[in-house]
């Protein structure tokens, strides 16, 4: 029930609110906190450019634990009627391919949030993620 409650509220609010995206934008922010136990939380780096109103590219920067190597993580957003498709992958990795659709939220003038799901394709799950960061 509380699954239910919590997919119908976040259709309810992405219907309510839109995202304004304008070429030459930059965003800075985190990527997402997914399927992460609270005490393994990590604060991911990210920073994103809109090429176009429609089409922002960014990466990250990664590191599982501190005996791994750091990944560059890269994506892509296109943004549609509101809602945005999500393409990303790590490093240049092929078989973690990630693919979603969300909606980015503009708090204030200048802050952000995107819940969104996400499909990887390496361990075929899918999760919910919320990113949130700054708008340039």
């Amino acid at each position: 029930m509380k699954k239910l409650f919590l997919i119908l509220a976040l259709i309810c609010g992405m219907t309510a609110s839109q995202a304004q995206n304008t070429k030459g934008t930059w965003y800075v922010g985190t990527s997402d906190v997914v399927n992460v136990a609270w005490t393994d939380w990590a604060v991911t780096p990210t920073i994103g450019y809109a090429f176009t109103d429609a089409l922002v590219l960014g990466g990250s920067v990664s590191q599982e634990d501190a005996d791994a190597d750091l990944a560059l993580d890269f994506y892509a957003r296109y943004f549609w009627n509101g809602m945005f498709v999500h393409a990303g992958m790590t490093g240049l990795n092929f078989d973690e391919i990630e693919l979603g659709l969300g909606k980015q939220f503009t708090l204030r003038s200048n802050v952000y949030v995107d819940p969104k799901l996400v499909y990887n394709a390496g361990s075929e799950t899918v999760n919910l993620g919320i990113g949130f960061g700054f708008i340039f």
